[in-house]
């Protein structure tokens, strides 16, 4: 056999190459590029290349269908055949699937199916890098040190199936993170954001909003714990209701064990959250935030199943005006709950209608109040009310009279974004945003910041 390069041939060869009752192959080219830096100066820089395929058989039996999945990098053609066998012999090896469906079909193919990947490279930074050199500059007469990193992934996915599927997706993933401290090591603050190209992103911008923050921390304040109004900005926002999605399968809460179980049975679907008029979305071509049209499932999992590799995805309201409309579901788990497939899509946005930025929402706090940076160390305490409990990171600022007075002390919380959205009084413009918790897993946000008249700050915290 001659050697298979190109991903959509090592797909195809790999469908051939089944003897399987079904067959889904994904093949994941990916290349990155990165650069680092730390006080005021480039540090590496690099670009890498990856390929991952991932075979999943089904074979059918008396009692049902059983599916097994073989996933392996840098695959060639010499490695196909004992990666699609060792795909099959787990299949067979294992009890029927419990999301078992039939395979997807009848979606019209990708007419780029055959082309060749999409590439990233040290290019994608030929504009931003002599403008990070001037915010070096410009920080370093300043008095400020700035470090961090910028990541620029792109994925082209390759998904083939038994039932005639050939379908194609580019992702390109670009991330942001700038830490300013002053050179003594006593104040510290971040900003971050999400991109498809670093096109739209601004070091000076970044830079200049460091520096204010770093001002306004040459005044320290000591404050308990305790209830406070706060503003939590866009990546906090993003970090807590991505948790909340993660968190909201409809089988998980028609079981009665989440947030969204109704007492006494079923779910909380058509309940309203929230008396503002927030609306959650996902949406695979929200410009800015484009993410794949159909479902890739490497393996299957409380909101994914692989059976459902090539489903196509449209926009999905989770919350519409305030009312829970949707909790995400499978084939499988649809067919459990009486509830409409809605497939995890790998993008969140929260709209409510606001056009005040956070400067805006700052000048429009009369009394005293909390203006946070960014939550890190985001854990589960309580499924049933989905409260967590986290740190408050790079900065948290005290608000009086409609300006920033000084920076206080870090805090730890403990909050349920489901009660947040309940008590939230205010929410601004939404707009792109990095997480800075999840941002390794989840980065195609849009967010508004939200005003909680009574955040709680439930103790003191000595990080940073």
């Amino acid at each position: 056999m001659s050697r298979v390069s190109k991903p959509h041939e090592i797909v195809e060869r790999a469908l051939e190459l089944s003897t399987a009752d079904g067959c889904v192959v994904i093949a994941d080219e990916e290349s990155s590029a990165n650069l680092r830096w730390a006080g005021n100066a480039l540090t590496t820089n690099g670009v890498t290349r990856g390929r991952t395929l991932t075979v999943i058989a089904t074979v059918d039996g008396a009692q049902g269908t059983a599916s097994g999945v073989v996933s392996r990098s840098a695959v060639t053609a010499d490695d196909l055949e004992p990666l699609v066998r060792a795909a099959e012999a787990a299949a067979r090896g294992a009890g029927p699937a419990e999301d078992a469906q039939p395979l997807v079909g009848g979606v019209p193919s990708s007419p780029d199916f055959t082309d060749v990947p999409a590439e990233t490279g040290s290019d994608v930074f030929a504009e931003f890098a002599p403008a990070l050199g001037d915010a070096f500059a410009r920080a370093r007469s300043g008095g400020r040190e700035l470090y961090g990193f910028a990541h620029h992934q792109l994925t082209s996915t390759y998904l083939g199936t038994s039932t005639g599927l050939r379908l194609r997706h580019d992702q390109p993933n670009g991330t942001l993170e700038l830490n300013a401290k002053s050179p003594d090591r006593t104040r510290s603050t971040w900003a971050g954001r999400s991109t498809r190209d670093f096109k739209d992103v601004d070091p000076a911008e970044l830079d200049a909003e460091l520096a204010q923050r770093l001002r306004w921390a040459e005044r320290r304040i000591e404050l308990p714990a305790g209830r406070y109004e706060t503003l939590l900005p866009p990546t906090a926002v993003a970090d807590l209701l991505i948790y909340q999605l993660w968190s909201s399968t409809a089988r998980d809460a028609a079981e009665g064990r989440t947030v969204f179980s109704k007492p006494g049975g079923g779910t909380r679907i058509g309940e309203t959250l929230s008396e503002l008029p927030l609306s959650l979305r996902s949406d695979p071509h929200a410009p800015g935030l484009e993410s794949a049209p159909f479902v890739i499932a490497h393996a299957s999992g409380d909101g994914a199943s692989v059976f459902d590799n090539g489903l196509p995805l449209t926009s999905t309201d989770w919350i519409r005006d305030g009312r829970l409309e949707h909790l995400t579901t499978t084939r499988h788990t649809a067919g459990l709950t009486g509830l409409p497939v809605a497939p995890a899509i790998d993008n969140l946005l929260l709209e409510g209608g606001g056009e005040q930025s956070l400067e805006e929402m700052v000048a429009a706090t009369s009394g005293r109040g909390l203006l946070l940076t960014c939550m890190w160390y985001i854990r589960e305490v309580d499924p049933a009310t989905l409260l967590l409990t986290g740190l408050t990171r790079d900065g948290v600022y005290l608000v009086e009279g409609g300006e920033v007075v000084g920076e206080v002390n870090n805090f730890r919380f403990n909050e349920s974004p489901v009660d947040l959205l309940s008590r939230a009084t205010e929410a601004g413009r939404t707009e792109k945003t990095l997480p800075r918790e999840w941002g390794d897993w989840f980065t195609r946000a849009a967010m508004p910041a939200l005003r909680i008249p009574d955040f709680n700050m439930s103790s003191v915290s000595l990080g940073v």
